[in-house]
């Protein structure tokens, strides 16, 4: 008897993702109880992706041969045993906490499955969750950013940082900017940004307290190490940090200077999605969620597409994501192909 066989990506061992992701044939899964089988669309490469593959993200753990892709959309393809909602042949938004949507297809809790509106595109439902719900819980709900005060947010350039950009704009809020260079600065106004900082042109405090002298009381890091520094010697008395990254994955140093740690209330924490997500009651996520659907519609927070790879193409789909002057979100597009073997 034929037994049908997928693409997935995997690897073995943590390294550069380039060199690491295989892409190999696996029998079709079968969804448990519980859980749906879904035919992949689309999946983005994001940031965690890429650290989870290196080895270095702490939110998950990979156990080898581990799969890839938190995140994507696609099409139910099958059923677990006493699953009755979403229905096959439904399109829906995956969310694949462990690892596994840069394939052919994936298997995943039904619960985790959220309906893909009939209007957004696959490119834009495939990025409907990570970076559109970290803008929104890091700025309305974690740091609660008021309308009309300063937002300070590193790495401003990258996906996430345009989508604080323009959210900022629609709730009012004002936005310094820091990247590293002044080339960057034109399109970011152009979104919305009120103040552009370079970091290559001066220490970031120095450049925000020329913005803000008394400093400011919001702010958001994906990078740490020097940059991380600087950004909490930005902030005021009362001033919070809210670090979601790690792009040097250098330490930051905030004893060094006394001024920072001997007055004051400065507020260092660390945001992660997989945390906040399972702990919003059924409430807030149906609220998450319409925010999210109501804001990509409007463009807030849309995700502007970049290439698109095959899953043979994983190397270079990996390499195209990490180069620093790409344009748009990266994206896996499985062919979809099941082939019989025996």
């Amino acid at each position: 008897m034929a037994t049908t066989l997928i693409k997935t990506v995997r690897f073995t061992k943590p390294g550069d993702p380039a060199e690491v992701l295989e892409v190999d044939e696996q029998p079709l899964p079968e969804p448990g109880p519980r859980e749906a089988r879904v035919r992949i669309l689309a999946s983005p490469i994001n940031p965690s992706d890429l650290l989870y593959v290196r080895g270095v993200y702490s939110g998950v753990q990979p156990h080898f041969p581990a799969p890839v892709g938190f995140e994507g959309v696609g099409v139910v393809d099958a059923l677990g045993p006493d699953v009755k909602e979403p229905g096959v042949g439904q399109r829906v938004v995956v969310v694949n906490g462990q690892g596994g949507n840069w394939a052919d297809y994936a298997v995943v809790p039904a619960a985790d499955l959220l309906p893909a509106p009939d209007d957004l595109p696959d490119e834009q439902a495939a990025s409907f969750v990570i970076n559109p719900a970290s803008a929104i819980l890091m700025v309305r709900r974690v740091l609660g950013v008021p309308r009309g005060d300063w937002l300070l947010q590193s790495a401003a350039g990258g996906e996430l940082g345009r989508m604080i950009i323009r959210l900022a704009k629609h709730d009012g809020i004002r936005t310094i900017n820091v990247v590293r260079r002044r080339e960057a600065a034109a399109e970011l106004e152009r979104l919305g940004a009120d103040a552009i900082v370079v970091s290559t042109e001066g220490p970031i405090d120095e450049q925000v307290r020329r913005i803000v002298p008394q400093g400011v009381k919001y702010a958001i890091d994906p990078v740490v190490g020097e940059t991380g520094t600087q950004m909490y010697q930005a902030l005021a008395e009362d001033g919070h940090l809210l670090v979601y990254g790690s792009l040097t994955g250098e330490p930051m140093q905030i004893g060094g200077d006394p001024r920072y740690i001997l007055s004051g209330r400065r507020i260092l924490e660390v945001y992660w999605l997989g945390y906040w997500l399972p702990r919003l009651d059924e409430t807030a996520r149906r609220q998450l969620v319409q925010d999210i659907v109501t804001l990509v519609r409007e463009g807030v927070l849309m995700t502007k597409p970049g290439r698109t790879y095959s899953l043979d193409e994983i190397s270079e789909a990996v390499r195209s994501a990490e180069n620093i002057g790409r344009d748009g979100k990266v994206l896996l597009v499985p062919g979809n192909h099941a082939r019989g073997a025996h």
